[in-house]
């Protein structure tokens, strides 16, 4: 920029620095050479004409009305020359690769002859980057779903247009949008394309060509349009039938676009980490029969699960093991008993030590059981040529106590002796009593007597321990006697001196006779036991005995 004064002419070189030139009014010059209003592209060198012949004075170049440096110095801007013959009045400026910031007006000042060339504009054109189509350079999309395509063309001057070409025909119906740049001049341009599913086909190229006018052919790119599926998949077993413990191949073949990612197998629902391709091969048992195995290939759009399960044939295996009853004497008992195998099995229900078949099917009713009822019962299931298995339960029929014991027990004079009785009973026994002579002692301590009861998977053991053992102790019948709400049992026992001699012919006697007479006892028991007295009966024909003979 410069401002004429008197004598001479200010010249602004830039914000801070101006220069005073002086001006002589008699010099006379024209210009031969102008510059023009110019086009270029970004890039490109560029010449700004200048010439005044017979001029020798200082020529200044004004660019947006500030000067470049004085005369040909125009050190501060390195892609600026000043070129020509200066003799001759030759003063043009050489720009070299244009740039954006180049995009200016232009002038040529003789400063001693006050002249100024014509104002020139320089017009920068910037051409589009190359354009990008978002996902490119292959659009995949599912089968049935539309194509939406969307084109930048960025930093451009003037603002790029772009077009669709498929198949080299234009494709219309598209949406335009552009931006302005910060910097004020460059501009960026958007273009979405809509196709319905029915409109496009797999493998059609789509082109999208962006230009402007500083490439008006164009720059252009391109997509592919890949129609996608989810896998395709078949899944095969060999071989089948199989028998359990052996080999087993599993093979998921399948067909995807895009192509498979993953394959991923699974049993029952779990996962199987040690697999991961097309292939499964693995020992099979019975549990492949019910657990299908499933084969999960996946590609980017998803997944596609198939699975089989195996025709294994195995032996018989437990499903529902039946559990043993105790049930009262008259009721009903009844056992389920369920089984599993492949082909189908045969059950048959048995009781232990007898071959007679009560039950062919999986449950075993047995109507008002009697005390004979009870015992072991076996279900037992077959899958012809394959194999057997078999399940034991235990039948407990409620009723009157037993009780076993040894009728004789040693003990030595003076010492602690003691006596047990066992007691087997279902239900257990509500009340298990000790007597002899008067007494009568269930539990704890009476003088030199302590009674002690201990229940054990077996039964109940019950001990009557005497302290300090007296002769007498040696001659006592002791009863030992357990009821429950089915009725009661009783049983005799003797305590005898450890190491002691018969006194007399007589005592001999009356315990071969009393050992004789047990067994008659024992059927009164049996008898008796009908009408739940054989405690009381018991108790009075063994103290009847006793007192009929002399005890040893």
């Amino acid at each position: 920029m410069s401002r004429r004064r008197r004598g001479g002419l200010w010249i602004i070189v830039s914000d801070r620095v101006s220069i005073f030139l002086c001006v002589s009014p008699g010099v006379q010059a024209t210009f031969s050479q102008q510059p023009q209003d110019l086009v270029v592209v970004a890039g490109q060198p560029v010449t700004l004409p200048c010439s005044i012949p017979g001029y020798h004075g200082v020529v200044l170049w004004i660019k947006d009305g500030l000067a470049l440096g004085v005369g040909r110095d125009l050190s501060g801007y390195p892609r600026y020359t000043v070129i020509g013959d200066h003799s001759t009045g030759e003063h043009h400026l050489r720009i070299q690769r244009v740039e954006l910031m180049d995009d200016a007006v232009f002038e040529c000042q003789a400063i001693q002859a006050a002249m100024r060339s014509r104002p020139a504009r320089l017009t920068v054109l910037v051409p589009p980057e190359d354009p990008v189509i978002s996902g490119g350079p292959v659009v995949s999309l599912r089968a049935g779903d539309p194509l939406n395509l969307t084109c930048h063309a960025d930093n451009a001057k003037p603002a790029a247009s772009i077009i669709w070409i498929r198949n080299g025909e234009v494709l219309n119906g598209a949406m335009y949008s552009k931006t302005l740049l910060r910097d004020g001049r460059r501009e960026s341009t958007v273009s979405t394309l809509y196709l319905s599913a029915s409109n496009i086909e797999t493998g059609q190229q789509i082109i999208c060509r962006a230009s402007n006018k500083a490439v008006p052919n164009g720059k252009e790119t391109s997509v592919n349009i890949d129609i996608q599926h989810l896998p395709l998949v078949n899944l095969s077993v060999e071989p089948q039938p199989i028998l359990e413990g052996n080999l087993v191949k599993f093979h998921c073949s399948a067909k995807a676009n895009p192509p498979v990612t993953l394959y991923r197998w699974a049993k029952g629902g779990n996962v199987i980490k040690e697999f991961s391709g097309d292939t499964y091969e693995v020992i099979v048992d019975h549990s492949f029969f019910t657990e299908p195995v499933s084969c999960e290939v996946t590609n980017p759009l998803g997944s596609t699960n198939i699975s089989r399960n195996v025709d294994v044939y195995f032996g018989p295996r437990m499903a529902a093991e039946p559990q043993s009853l105790q049930v009262d004497l008259g009721s009903d008992a009844v056992f389920n008993c369920a089984w599993t195998g492949n082909p189908s099995l045969t059950i048959v229900w048995m009781k232990r030590g007898s071959g007679v078949v009560l039950s062919n099917e999986n449950i075993l009713t047995l109507k008002a059981v009697r005390q004979e009822d009870a015992g072991k019962y076996v279900c037992r299931a077959v899958v012809p040529r394959v194999g057997a298995g078999e399940k034991e339960v235990s039948l407990t029929v409620n009723g009157p106590p037993t009780i076993s014991s040894t009728q004789t027990h040693q003990a030595l004079h003076g010492e602690k002796g003691e006596i047990k009785c066992f007691i087997r009973s279902t239900p257990p026994p509500d009340r298990i009593a000790w007597s002899w002579k008067e007494t009568v002692l269930e539990s704890g301590t009476s003088g030199r007597y302590t009674v002690e009861t201990v229940s054990t998977e077996e039964g109940v053991i019950s001990t009557l321990t005497m302290s300090n053992i007296v002769p007498a102790d040696f001659q006592t019948i002791y009863n030992c006697t357990a009821w429950n709400s089915f009725g009661s049992d009783t049983e005799i026992i003797r305590l005898k001196e450890q190491g002691g001699s018969q006194s007399s012919t007589g005592s001999t006697s009356t315990l071969t006779l009393w050992f004789g007479i047990r067994p008659l006892i024992d059927n009164l028991k049996g008898y008796f036991k009908m009408f739940a007295i054989e405690a009381l009966l018991s108790t009075v024909l063994t103290q009847s005995l006793m007192n009929s003979y002399i005890p040893f």
